[in-house]
């Protein structure tokens, strides 16, 4: 069961540039009446610093849009389409180009086509910066160039060292300029998309460092995941706090990691998941008082309660506690309901459905009057319920 959770934690992970669409498919927003929506509202004015004022200007402005500022917003869409598809047949044209005459290719035009053309489309980029000319293609050069000298530095050590096995080694050094060279530029334009890449290669360049000095990948992944959640914090209170949420992500999903697998070797891996479950849904919980980042706060109560029944029920499996599962569920109910937490209900339900499933085939195989008896207190339940919402309005009408 575990083996499938991180499974489908990973999928959702593989979707982590889709957000918007991973959000609107699970209900994250758990916007269902008018108290969810000005509850949803609060987080995102919350995590953006967004004022009563610059929404209402905002709500005015809607209003009185012109025709003319239409097409001219359909007008820059067009013109941005057209250079992305423009730049993708030029880096595929030179890609084919030279994945057909590599082989024949001398050295020193190996590294130019990949190296040296990188730089080219370096100083390309920061004379478009510098000159604020062209901020359309700024996207398309940093891509465009970032990829050219990620290849060209590794095609540079592998004509010079050809018989060299020791790859950590030349990704160290490679991670190594590649955080230089976008650090700096990061703290000369402070671009959000510097800023992403020079994170990226720091941690890389972290990552394998520890690894070569005889550290495991538990605590590498407890340390670094430890830094990037805290980094994520900090980037909360500057301008390019859009990142912030990306890093907390991956810093919580990498710490959690770590302290699952320590636990595990520790002492079993339903314990493990039991504890890190616990971990995660109390980090969610956190986020949800502060009214901040409403999708990781869905994606927290989702996994990690997940990882909490999971082990739970490995733990208690085949012994005279079994029946303790069964009430920890469904007293969790209340919590759900409290918090308005849809992901956390999700898996509350499955997990009351799942372990009712398998305590009815292993005790009432052959019994005609137990799902008879299971319809009648579902009955009553669903009863309780209606007469409750029913003292509620009654009450709300005095």
């Amino acid at each position: 069961m575990i083996a499938l959770l991180a499974a489908v934690f990973i999928f959702v992970l593989l979707g982590i540039w889709g957000w918007p669409l991973i959000a609107g498919i699970l209900g994250i927003s758990s916007v269902g009446d008018k108290p969810s929506a000005l509850q949803n509202i609060r987080q995102l004015m919350v995590t953006y610093e967004i004022t009563p004022a610059e929404v209402e200007k905002a709500f005015d402005a809607t209003s009185s849009v012109i025709p003319d500022a239409i097409d001219r917003s359909k007008g820059d869409v067009a013109k941005t389409l057209f250079i992305y598809l423009g730049a993708i047949f030029v880096l595929s044209g030179i890609g084919i180009y030279v994945g057909m005459f590599w082989q024949s290719m001398i050295s020193v035009m190996r590294i130019f086509i990949t190296l040296g053309v990188g730089y080219i489309l370096l100083v390309i980029l920061i004379s478009s910066l510098q000159q604020k000319k062209f901020p359309s293609l700024v996207l398309p050069l940093t891509i465009a160039s970032v990829s050219f000298l990620l290849v060209g530095w590794f095609v540079l050590i592998d004509e010079i060292f050809p018989d060299g096995d020791n790859w950590r080694a030349a990704t160290l050094f490679v991670f190594a300029m590649m955080t230089l060279h976008y650090g700096g530029l990061f703290s000369k334009y402070h671009r959000l998309a510097f800023a992403f890449l020079a994170l990226f290669f720091v941690y890389g360049f972290m990552h394998i460092g520890l690894e070569m000095l005889g550290l495991s990948m538990t605590y590498v992944a407890i340390i670094l995941g430890s830094s990037l959640f805290l980094v994520g914090t900090a980037i909360e209170q500057s301008p390019q706090r859009v990142l912030a949420e990306l890093a907390l992500l991956i810093g919580a999903c990498w710490l959690n990691g770590g302290l699952f697998g320590l636990i595990a070797i520790s002492t079993s891996t339903n314990w493990a998941s039991i504890i890190t479950g616990v971990s995660v849904t109390s980090a969610a919980y956190g986020m949800h008082k502060a009214g901040q980042y409403p999708r990781l706060i869905g994606l927290g109560f989702l996994f990690g309660s997940a990882m909490f029944y999971a082990g739970l029920f490995d733990l208690v499996q085949s012994t005279s506690l079994e029946l303790i599962y069964f009430a920890i569920t469904a007293s969790l109910l209340y919590v759900c309901v409290k918090l308005r937490s849809r992901m956390l209900l999700l898996t509350t339900v499955l997990a009351m459905l799942f372990y009712t499933s398998y305590f009815s085939a292993k005790h009432f195989s052959d019994s005609l009057g137990w799902p008879i008896t299971l319809v009648l207190i579902g009955v009553t339940f669903l009863g309780i319920g209606t007469m409750v919402i029913k003292l509620k309005k009654y009450s709300c009408s005095k």
